[in-house]
């Protein structure tokens, strides 16, 4: 299982550059090679693509732009990005459209290449069939924390709390909180439905971990979380059903 990949750079021994290291990498396909952002756009709405190895610094339009309209994008098969640039600025900023990470010019092909395992994992993680144990209840996820990527059991989660551009993921038995640099509508997205909801724009609860439910009001340990009006319905639909 190959993850299918493009390269978009306006420097063409930049673009050869990374064409190359992914033609070495066993677990890469090069799909396509665009020497602008607007090139790769157009193929992006008429190709599938799994993983984008994008320069940001480039005319008309940046691959920062392009990431930006990738993101907005309701699409669960929307393309990974690993952001390749000589411009350490953007580092903060990239992790603000999910990308999966930030290869800083020159780099050699052992960076190259580790960053490209955190792609195959996650790609692995996001499509391998699941055992018929594993099919019952997803265990794990990966969160991107500083520049590394976490496993965390979802069974430890007791919530997750936006905060500014990060989240703080609240973690049984442990004092202090995960950060991560992701968004509350990619946790959404990552936690399965069937054991986190969220109830709040700055909340989103495991289900198994409530300890009591009064009025608007959920509480996990000594944590009170408010139920905003814009959740109230589908929460009340799962009070009901846990209610019987």
């Amino acid at each position: 299982m190959k993850i299918r990949c493009i390269a978009v750079d306006d420097e063409p021994l930049a673009l050869d550059l990374v064409c190359k290291f992914i033609d070495q990498t066993a677990f890469l396909s090069l799909e396509g090679r665009f020497e602008s952002a607007i090139e790769a756009l157009g193929y992006l709405h008429q190709h599938e693509v799994d993983l984008v190895f994008l320069d940001i610094q480039m005319p008309d339009l940046s691959g920062m732009d392009l990431a930006r309209v990738l993101e907005g994008k309701a699409n669960a098969k929307k393309p990974k990005i690993i952001f390749t640039t000589a411009y350490n600025q953007f580092a903060i900023e990239s992790y603000k459209v999910d990308a999966l990470d930030y290869l800083l010019k020159p780099f050699g092909y052992d960076e190259f290449l580790r960053a490209a395992n955190k792609a195959y994992q996650l790609y692995q993680q996001q499509n391998s069939e699941p055992s018929a144990k594993e099919s019952e209840k997803q265990s794990y996820i990966f969160l991107k924390v500083e520049y590394q990527l976490v496993k965390v059991m979802l069974q430890d989660i007791l919530y997750v709390e936006g905060y500014k551009d990060y989240v703080k993921v609240h973690l049984l038995g442990k004092p202090n909180p995960l950060l991560s640099l992701s968004s509350m509508k990619n946790m959404e997205d990552l936690l399965p439905d069937q054991q986190f909801m969220r109830i709040h724009r700055s909340f989103i609860i495991n289900l198994d971990h409530i300890d009591s439910v009064s009025r608007n009001m959920v509480n996990i340990g000594n944590t009170q979380i408010t139920v905003s009006d814009n959740y109230k319905e589908t929460f009340l639909e799962f009070i009901n059903k846990w209610m019987g």
